[in-house]
């Protein structure tokens, strides 16, 4: 089993940058794919991105490509989500998710769930 805390969420004006890390427990950290969702009051979770268990490999939303950048560090089992330019509309409760699928980008696919840090971007 793995457990999933996410941190660095907050509030940002747009323009600006947020990172949120995303720590899990467990030796088989490396075994999982780490995905990031969000959603945002009244609308379905929303794909983000997701990284490969070697890291190797990263897909990221359309609504973010360009912006966002997610990042694993396995020593630390450790995933980061670097959000650049944010914009009012990347406002929503961002949460981190494991799989064992490759890189999957359905939240189906993903077994464990953190809480969910909530970003917040003023106009």
């Amino acid at each position: 089993q793995v457990q999933l805390v996410e941190s660095g969420g907050g509030l940002v004006q747009a323009g600006g940058s947020l990172s949120l890390s995303c720590a899990a427990s467990g030796r088989t950290f490396s075994t999982y794919a780490i995905g990031w969702f969000r959603q945002a009051p009244g609308k379905e979770r929303e794909f983000v991105a997701v990284i490969s268990r070697s890291g190797g490999s990263k897909y990221y939303g359309d609504s973010v490509k360009g912006r966002f950048t997610i990042s694993r560090d396995n020593a630390k089992n450790t995933v980061y989500l670097q959000m650049n330019s944010l914009k009012p509309e990347d406002t929503a409760v961002y949460y981190c998710a494991a799989s064992s699928a490759i890189v999957p980008r359905a939240p189906e696919a993903f077994t464990y769930w953190g809480q969910g840090p909530q970003v917040t971007v003023s106009s």
